[in-house]
């Protein structure tokens, strides 16, 4: 039997194979028409489509990151996040200083005409909105089984489940924005902190600052895995993996040529490690920055989507704090490069589960937790906006770019995250019991 013999012998599944080729071909021509239309807009389609299937490919999250230590014992995943981390904060530090050293300023104090450093319109106030917001998040994200990018890739994957976080998750970003507009109006909005670290710093001081903080958090990782392992609650980081998303042995008879099904295996099916996983998004995050000169975000899409649907129907957006989102929206939604890119986080989840043979459509929902999906989706859509972002914008965008703001909200969304873990352990399928 030769290879292409081999590969047509219902290993691959050629009906999705067809499908995910279709969707690229047509996705091309899509990009042509946004090209015409944005200069920006085809690579925040591609760089959605390349986030979409990272995360899926290596079955990343950052609600994971908190969920999988609890529950599991071993922070896998966790270390990866600190690892993606450092790797995006380097690139970071390095497009910054040489913006800032060619005349360039943050955009917190920028005025008209002047040159921004990019990334640096995720350095924010950081106030009590930030900190309930990241609370509210976190607790959200472990009731909903994903944060704001995994509720993407999930939909992506066909997860019924996900799609109706989604809609919660939308109806409570346009509240989150007109909260903490107001919030920040009032006397305490004024309270908090608003700090770059390179001003105090230099940038190698502020990657050096913030390199110091995630080696800390490892240790702490490690030692808290050690303490789970005396305590046998410790489990096998690669335990969770199933046989289809394994490497193929070497003794299975596969063929090892370039059309052979092993090869398409490695290429399309077999999961990555979450390291591996962690250098690509942050490769794709870089990217995202220098053909931007923004960092990544996912829910600043989310309000003007619902002010696009809501709108129509009467609803009135009057207050200050939708001035922007309003004229985005009016400008059209296919010409908001957030907007684009969210799409595309979608649109690769599927064509990495079309490749990987693994898509069907899963919308059986236990009515147990429909509840909790739905204060899930309304409690990070709120919480995300309430806080200006999420683990995307807020957390992994604002820390990469030195901001003081992304460890404060880090901290609320991990509090966040325990009380979910904690308080509902064993009330819904997606929070398991508590360990004995």
């Amino acid at each position: 039997m030769n290879s292409l013999e081999s590969m047509d012998q219902g290993r691959i599944n050629k009906k999705q194979f067809i499908s995910a080729f279709v969707i690229v071909i047509l996705l091309t021509f899509f990009g042509v028409y946004l090209g015409n239309e944005k200069a920006a807009l085809p690579m925040q389609l591609f760089s959605g489509i390349l986030l979409g299937a990272t995360l899926t490919r290596a079955r990343f999250g950052f609600a994971g990151g908190i969920k999988r230590i609890y529950v599991r014992g071993e922070g896998s995943l966790s270390k990866a996040l600190l690892i993606m981390l450092l790797a995006t904060m380097l690139v970071f530090m390095g497009v910054q200083w040489y913006a800032a050293q060619n005349g360039a300023v943050p955009a917190f104090s920028a005025v008209e005409g002047d040159a921004i450093i990019p990334g640096t319109q995720n350095v924010y106030m950081a106030n009590l909105a930030t900190v309930l917001g990241g609370i509210l998040f976190g607790i959200g994200m472990i009731f909903a089984g994903g944060c704001a990018s995994g509720t993407l890739t999930d939909m992506g994957e066909g997860e019924g489940r996900a799609l109706f976080v989604f809609i919660f998750f939308i109806l409570g970003s346009a509240p989150g924005e007109w909260a903490r507009y107001t919030f920040d109006e009032t006397s305490m909005g004024k309270i908090g902190v608003k700090a770059y670290l390179p001003e105090y710093f230099g940038y190698f001081g502020a990657l050096l600052v913030s390199g110091l903080i995630l080696m800390f958090i490892y240790w702490l990782i490690l030692r808290y895995e050690n303490k789970r392992k005396k305590e046998g609650t410790y489990m096998n980081p690669l335990g969770d993996w199933e046989d289809f998303e394994k490497p193929l042995t070497k003794d299975n008879g596969e063929e090892t040529s370039l059309f052979s099904y092993k090869t398409y295996h490695k290429l399309f099916v077999e999961r990555w490690t979450f390291n591996t996983g962690a250098i690509v998004i942050a490769i794709i995050c870089s990217f995202i920055l220098l053909t931007t000169g923004k960092a990544w975000g996912v829910t600043s899409a989310f309000s003007k989507l619902e002010v696009a649907l809501l709108q129509p129907l009467g609803v009135s957006f009057n207050s200050p704090a939708f001035t922007e989102i309003v004229e985005d929206v009016n400008a059209g939604l296919f010409l908001d490069g957030g907007t684009i890119r969210n799409l595309g986080i979608v649109l690769g989840a599927v064509i990495a589960f079309l490749l990987a043979g693994r898509f069907q459509f899963a919308f059986k929902l236990n009515k147990k937790d429909l509840p909790y999906f739905v204060v899930g989706g309304l409690l990070m859509g709120f919480g995300a906006r309430f806080a200006k972002g999420c683990n995307a914008g807020a957390m992994y965008s604002a820390i990469s770019t030195f901001s003081i703001s992304g460890w404060v909200f880090t901290v609320a969304m991990v509090i966040g995250g325990l009380i979910s873990l904690k308080l509902f352990a064993g009330k819904m399928s997606l929070i398991p019991a508590k360990r004995k």
